[in-house]
């Protein structure tokens, strides 16, 4: 593709939209960016750019800037806006970063996507392919922009990817060498529209990929696996249920991949991540590892030492026998049902922030047989309350410390609190981060409290 004098427009001016700033000006092309906050909330972060030739446009869209425009890559999250749809009615193309990037990239990328998991898949390939003495980047929503690798990228690089369907929409070629889609439940339908739209963006990582590409599918996810006749990349699979002929799998008590002949891994008791969900990701990752050169022992020794992410399923303290647990990052119903099922003790639950569009329906036969009660905070609470029926006590909450408190005196030694909100954050937080920070900080402080009153926390 030719960039040089070319218009781009982005749209959204984050991290993703500095790192196209960068790469689109070294290659001539003529840009601007398109953001609806006001100029104040970047501080003196666009004059670096402005004196570089880039025109913005903040505080909202013109609607000309978008017609007008010889490109469109929007930055990952930037929602389906009208101007948008009518540029590529128009036929202004539409591209997504990842996309840009991979046009010009050297090396190979790990594309792994999912409603669930993919921030732990991302993060432990990453660490498999590394600790295995490979050139592995970590890159995508949760690592750098691919985009900001392009100057330096070497054939021997792999890019492992975490995509979005956000990403996925605006993508018409993108195929990885290494596709993954690990799970697809109810989520994003405030973005997409249907639940069929999203898994239309999801989907495409799969059937994009050509004879060369690889394909990692959930063999007990059935619409994920129903990919696998119309995939034209070699397929595997991975299974906490079933020995599989090719992929991942448990077999008498070990973790197995079968690339060629099968292969142990280490024991799936050595797994230090909570949840069957969470054997689910180790799984994928050691396959996708195998499949990209990494030894067997080598990755067992990572899996092994790996413990998890911040805000998901992370424990936080135990205060006079109440264990309080972070999985912030549980931002679907889905999400929230795979927390509480890992978990073989009663459970009072902390939900709501924003909802997605998705129906909190699923969540009351659970919620009825593992949790003692539930605290309701944010704008989906009358929702999510509707939505239990009366499945256990609710109780309600304005804020966080009012949400640890209360969730504390509902709870009984030996119990969980645990944060799976179902929701995303942006009604009370910047993001699920924040959320899951601010939840551990007035955790900490009802335990210093309880220290100071001389009680055992």
């Amino acid at each position: 593709m030719e960039l040089r004098g070319r218009n781009v427009l982005i749209v959204g001016f984050e991290r993703t939209g500095e790192a196209l700033c960068r790469f689109l000006l070294d290659r001539g092309a003529r840009v601007r960016v398109t953001d609806k906050r006001p100029a104040e909330a970047f501080g003196t972060k666009l004059r670096e750019y402005a004196e570089r030739g880039v025109a913005f446009e903040t505080g909202g869209h013109r609607p000309e800037s978008f017609l007008e425009a010889g490109l469109i890559v929007p930055s990952p999250g930037v929602p389906p806006l009208a101007e948008i749809r009518a540029a590529r009615e128009k036929g202004v193309p539409v591209l997504s970063e990842i996309e840009l990037a991979a046009l010009f990239l050297r090396g190979r990328i790990v594309g792994i996507t999912g409603s669930n998991g993919k921030s732990t898949t991302t993060t432990l390939v990453h660490g498999i392919l590394a600790d295995a003495g490979l050139r592995a980047r970590l890159a995508g929503n949760i690592g750098t922009p691919l985009v900001s690798f392009v100057a330096k990228s070497r054939d021997d690089d792999i890019y492992v990817t975490e995509i979005s369907s956000f990403q996925l929409e605006y993508t018409e070629l993108f195929s990885p060498a290494v596709a993954a889609l690990l799970n697809v439940s109810e989520n994003h339908i405030d973005w997409h529209g249907t639940f069929e739209s999203y898994f239309a963006a999801k989907r495409k990582l799969i059937l994009r990929g050509g004879p060369d590409a690889c394909a990692v599918l959930n063999r007990d996810d059935a619409r994920v696996w129903g990919l696998a006749a119309e995939a034209r990349a070699r397929v595997y699979g991975f299974s906490r249920k079933r020995r599989l002929a090719r992929g991942a799998y448990i077999d008498d008590g070990w973790i197995v991949v079968r690339v060629g002949g099968p292969e142990k891994v280490l024991p799936a008791a050595r797994v230090r991540l909570p949840g069957a969900h969470n054997l689910e990701n180790v799984l994928a990752a050691a396959l996708i590892g195998r499949l990209m050169g990494a030894a067997p022992a080598s990755m067992g020794r990572t899996i092994r030492e790996f413990r998890g992410l911040e805000h998901r399923l992370e424990d936080v303290l135990t205060v006079r026998g109440v264990r309080f647990v972070n999985d912030s990052k549980a931002t679907t119903v889905d999400a929230t049902l795979k927390a509480l099922a890992s978990f073989d003790r009663p459970v009072v639950l902390v939900l709501g922030g924003r909802g997605k569009g998705g129906d909190y329906a699923p969540l009351r036969p659970q919620v009825r047989k593992r949790a003692r009660s539930v605290v309701l905070v944010g704008e989906a609470a009358d929702k999510i309350e509707k939505a239990l029926g009366g499945a256990v006590p609710v109780a309600r909450a304005s804020n966080y410390r009012e949400v640890v408190r209360t969730a504390f005196g509902m709870a009984v030694r030996g119990d969980v609190v645990l944060l799976a909100p179902a929701a995303t954050s942006w009604d009370m937080f910047k993001d699920f981060e924040e959320r899951g920070r601010t939840f551990k900080r007035e955790v900490r402080l009802l335990a210093a409290g309880l220290r100071r009153k001389g009680a055992r926390p």
